[in-house]
């Protein structure tokens, strides 16, 4: 008989059991993790809301052009990483709605910024 710790146990040609979960292979299927396009949405949004927020605090004593070039530039890059994450292969809606969520976002923060100058 197979030890059940060391080998798969089989009935017939069907697989019943692996040793590392002990469950049948039909509740643990051998496949790998595929992230999803709300993944990338929401590490996008919620990076750029603590960036923005961190460079607007931060540059508070300082004129409100370099407040702006810096949060357009980090939602640049920050927009760059997510379309190399995926987002690019991402449906038409992901893609829209990303690229929305990023605008406005910046647009929130520079609007702010301009009204200290």
């Amino acid at each position: 008989m197979p030890d059940p710790e060391q080998e798969d146990i089989m009935a017939g040609d069907r697989r019943i059991a692996r040793p590392d979960s002990a469950l049948p292979d039909w509740h643990m299927p051998d496949a790998a993790y595929r992230p999803v396009p709300i993944a990338w949405f929401t590490a996008a949004f919620l990076l750029q809301a603590v960036m923005l927020t961190f460079l607007f605090v931060v540059l508070l004593a300082k004129p409100a052009w370099v407040t702006i070039v810096l949060a357009t530039a980090a939602t640049g890059v920050l927009g760059a990483w997510t379309w190399d994450r995926g987002m690019k292969a991402a449906g038409t809606g992901w893609r829209l709605a990303t690229a929305t969520m990023l605008a406005l976002q910046l647009g929130f923060v520079c609007l702010g910024a301009a009204a200290r100058s």
